[in-house]
């Protein structure tokens, strides 16, 4: 049988975001979403602005993605705090060559738990909920001025398959709730500032490689859990990425209030 890997590098290449500032929340990890794609988008031109609440990560992080050129920042922000949402915006304009601007931004920031309905406590609720739905929230507003004073922008907000399946890869129900909430959000973002310029869509991944679900499963048994899917792998971080360069670009320029899935087939709306 043939599987379909993930595609060469070669195959990603250009300059679609040619002069953009680009912000990421939860770009720390190295083996995440958000590094993978701030290095996509760099190498498309952007200058990308890395968000994560551990300061020393997303430093290192926005060093290695950069390659000493400059064009990467690392900031903490901790997207529950609006002031730190604030700040972070504030930073990144003054330190944006094109005049201050926020072109793309990218709600990837997140935070999983496995625990059956029934055992979800109030603390559970609120560690899930405010960062997944509420930091996603709040990061937007604080970029909203910004975006609608130039007229135009895209915001990407990262969800998840069990938004739409009600789990089945990891995360509880609180999990699902809050990643179904993005979906809403990032609806009702489309509608309300379309006529402004700023368009919003969402992605759900499936089954990806990232150590985010720190559920201590190995690559090939994430992979082996894969195996009955139309494309019988998890996904790499970077073909998620590629979904968020399509939406990040113009290449999306009539698409708003939708939802890309990026799951090898896992779930077929």
């Amino acid at each position: 049988m043939h599987v379909a890997h993930p595609p060469d590098d070669a195959v990603l290449t250009g300059r679609l975001l040619e002069g953009r500032t680009v912000v990421i929340s939860g770009a720390g990890r190295a083996r995440g979403i958000g590094r993978a794609t701030a290095r996509l988008l760099l190498a498309h031109g952007a200058r990308v602005a890395l968000l994560d609440q551990d300061e020393q990560e997303v430093l290192q992080a926005a060093a290695a993605v950069a390659a000493g050129t400059g064009d990467a920042i690392g900031l903490r922000c901790d997207v529950t705090r609006m002031q730190d949402c604030q700040d972070a915006v504030a930073r990144v304009r003054a330190w944006s060559s094109a005049s201050g601007r926020i072109d793309v931004l990218i709600n990837n920031a997140g935070v999983t738990q496995k625990r059956g309905t029934a055992d979800i406590t109030a603390e559970d609720y609120d560690l899930v909920t405010d960062v997944v739905l509420r930091g996603t929230i709040q990061l937007t507003q604080a970029a909203l001025p910004v975006m609608r004073a130039q007229g135009r922008a895209s915001v990407v907000m990262i969800s998840s398959m069990s938004a739409q399946q009600g789990g089945g890869i990891f995360g509880g129900a609180h999990y699902c709730a809050a990643k179904a909430g993005v979906l809403g959000f990032t609806r009702a973002l489309a509608r309300e500032f379309g006529p402004e310029g700023i368009r919003a869509n969402a992605i759900t991944p499936g089954l990806v490689l990232t150590d985010f679900s720190r559920s201590g499963r190995t690559d090939e048994e994430k992979h082996a859990s894969a195996s009955a899917w139309p494309i019988p792998r998890a996904g790499s971080p970077r073909e998620i990425a590629g979904a968020c360069l399509f939406l990040a670009s113009d290449l999306s320029s009539y698409m708003t209030g939708a939802t890309l899935d990026v799951n090898g087939g896992a779930y077929m709306r």
